[in-house]
C-alpha cells in the first residue's frame, strides 16, 4: 500500500474513534527485542504505524556499512508482525515529517531513550506541537540488531 492510501486509511480510522499509535527506527536486523517493542507500542492503541528508514538514512546514521537489509525487505518483514498495521518509508534522519503526516494519538520510542534525551531530538518538539502523548517503552537488555550484527561478525573470525 502506499503511502497516500496509508493516510487515507489513517484518516478513516480516526475519523471512526480509533487511537493510532506511532512509531519509528532502523528496524535493520529484526529480533525478539523489536517484537516486543512493537508489541507494546500496540498494546497502547488500535493501529501501530512504524516509520521506516529508508537505505539511505540509515547508512547516514549508521555508518556505510548499514542497512544489512533493503528498505523493501524491512518493510516487508515488519509488515509480516503482527503488531504492526501500516509502514512508512521515509528519506530523513529524523522523523518529523513522518509524524506530521501520520499524526498519531501516541508516539512511541524505545527504553534506550531518557525522558531529558528525547527533549533534545527534533521529534520531541514535533510531537508535542502535534498534541500527541510520547511513551517510552522498556527496552529489552542485550537485543539490537548493533549487538546482533556483531556477535555474527565475531563468530565468522
Amino acid at each position: 500500500m502506499n503511502e497516500k492510501d496509508v493516510l487515507n486509511q489513517l484518516e478513516h480510522a480516526r475519523q471512526a474513534g480509533k487511537r493510532i499509535i506511532a512509531t519509528n527506527g532502523c528496524f535493520d536486523v529484526l529480533h525478539v527485542g523489536h517484537l516486543r517493542y512493537l508489541q507494546e507500542s500496540k498494546n497502547l492503541g488500535d493501529i501501530l504505524v512504524v516509520g521506516l528508514n529508508s537505505d539511505s538514512s540509515v547508512k547516514a546514521l549508521k555508518g556505510s556499512s548499514r542497512p544489512i537489509n533493503s528498505q523493501l525487505d524491512r518493510a516487508e518483514l515488519l509488515l509480516g508482525l503482527k503488531p504492526v498495521d501500516f509502514v512508512i518509508i521515509f528519506e530523513e534522519t529524523d522523523a518529523c515529517n513522518f509524524l506530521n503526516k501520520v499524526k498519531p494519538d501516541v508516539y512511541t520510542k524505545g527504553g534506550d531513550y531518557s525522558p531529558e534525551e528525547l527533549k533534545k531530538w527534533p521529534e520531541y518538539k514535533t510531537a508535542q506541537q502535534l498534541g500527541c502523548k510520547i511513551e517510552i517503552i522498556s527496552l529489552i537488555e542485550g537485543k539490537s540488531s548493533t549487538q546482533t550484527i556483531n556477535k555474527i561478525n565475531d563468530a565468522s573470525l
